[in-house]
């Protein structure tokens, strides 16, 4: 079943005539999270260019809540997610959407330093147990002997039903009166006397603010609407699943990741899902997996456990977008009346969603962001676009 299958769209009799308060671009977790909270108090029209909500980058993350990863402003906002992830309001989901997962960091004998440093820099250092060599495998029973000579192991983390927390965000939609288009490609988009017309093959659509959620596609969408460049950079990730053995206890394992992010290994129900960590910049598009993704992804977990891949159960990639400083981009645009960034969110958006959510649609109503992310330490001038303008791309 797709991501939003269930949640039948609602077709205006005519946009011709209807000025929505707030058009999100993009149907993804930024464009649901932000439209869930703007519909409460205004019109709220979400146009997807896919046939389904979240078929990019969200409908293939295999999403973790780690409150000590990610850069400083993505910390803050994972924090603030917490309490929404761990009690959704009733009736956002009949499912829990967190699950407990341990995180395992492993290192090699060269990488042992690597992983002292990790453990001094990030905010969770207190929370990280280290584990020595003879320790490891009763963890991680699948790493090889001779692999890893230390690790950081964090009981802190969970797996996130994606599916379960996107259904949430278009639920909420769907009942304040929000709306939900897909099959709409944005063609062109002007502006005049403070009213956007949004041009799709099929019709024409009108809204006063736009928020740019179109993931890959932003920095696309804002240059179709004449705002400043952030230098997004689209980045290809791949990942494979394959088969577990008969017995192994995938409930309790951990995630199990190389210090220098060239692997990770993560427990999917009775299936393994392994990747190469890549981050390989392309243009935004339906990405798909490389062979040479595939080869050096087998070789680098065969190196490390003990696994004799022969067969995939699937395989696909994944476009994760990222700015310069690898922080998400909050606010209105200095260069164009009503165009607001919603954007850059990397490999965080899942996790952040519930607080980035709240935060967007405070910014964009010109209000004062919630009390609890505020606490945390974040300011909205932290992810305003000015911020990057005299960054350099990455």
């Amino acid at each position: 079943m797709s991501i939003s299958e269930s949640l039948p769209e609602s077709q205006p009799e005519s946009h011709q005539e209807n000025i929505y308060d707030f058009m999100v671009i993009g149907a993804g977790i930024a464009g649901a999270s932000v439209a869930a909270q703007l519909a409460q108090s205004a019109e709220v029209c979400v146009i997807e260019a896919e046939s389904q909500a979240g078929y990019h980058s969200t409908g293939r993350s295999a999403a973790m809540y780690v409150p000590g990863y990610g850069p400083p402003a993505v910390r803050m906002l994972t924090r603030a997610s917490g309490d929404f992830l761990k009690n959704p309001p009733p009736a956002f989901t009949d499912r829990p959407l967190l699950s407990e997962r341990a995180i395992l960091l492993i290192a090699t004998l060269k990488q042992k330093d690597r992983l002292a440093l990790f453990q001094q820099e990030v905010e969770s250092a207190d929370i990280m147990t280290q584990i020595e060599a003879d320790q490891i495998r009763d963890y991680q029973p699948l790493l090889r002997a001779d692999f890893a000579v230390a690790g950081l192991l964090d009981q802190t983390g969970h797996d996130i039903d994606v599916d379960a927390l996107h259904r949430g965000f278009l639920r909420q939609l769907k009942e304040f009166g929000g709306q939900l288009l897909t099959n709409t490609a944005v063609t062109a988009l002007t502006r005049s006397d403070g009213v956007w017309q949004i041009q799709t093959k099929d019709q024409l659509i009108k809204s006063h603010v736009i928020i740019n959620a179109a993931g890959a596609w932003a920095e696309e969408i804002g240059q179709m609407a004449g705002a400043e460049t952030i230098g997004l950079v689209p980045k290809r990730r791949t990942a494979l699943m394959i088969e577990a053995d008969e017995g192994l206890d995938l409930a309790s394992m951990p995630m199990t990741i190389d210090v220098d992010e060239q692997f990770y290994l993560k427990p999917e129900g009775r299936q393994i899902l392994i990747s190469p960590a890549n981050e390989d910049p392309m243009p935004p598009c339906d990405v798909q997996p490389h062979e040479m993704d595939i080869a050096i992804c087998i070789d680098r977990i065969e190196r490390a456990f003990t696994l004799n891949i022969r067969s995939l159960k699937s395989k696909w990639a994944g476009l994760r977008s990222f700015v310069s400083d690898k922080e998400p981009v909050v606010g209105y645009s200095d260069k164009v009346d009503g165009f607001f960034w919603l954007a850059g969110l990397g490999g965080y958006g899942i996790q952040t969603s519930p607080a980035l959510g709240r935060l967007a649609a405070a910014v964009a109503l010109g209000a004062e962001i919630p009390s609890d992310i505020a606490q945390t330490g974040l300011t909205p001038e932290m992810l305003h676009p000015a911020r990057l303008q005299k960054s350099q791309p990455i």
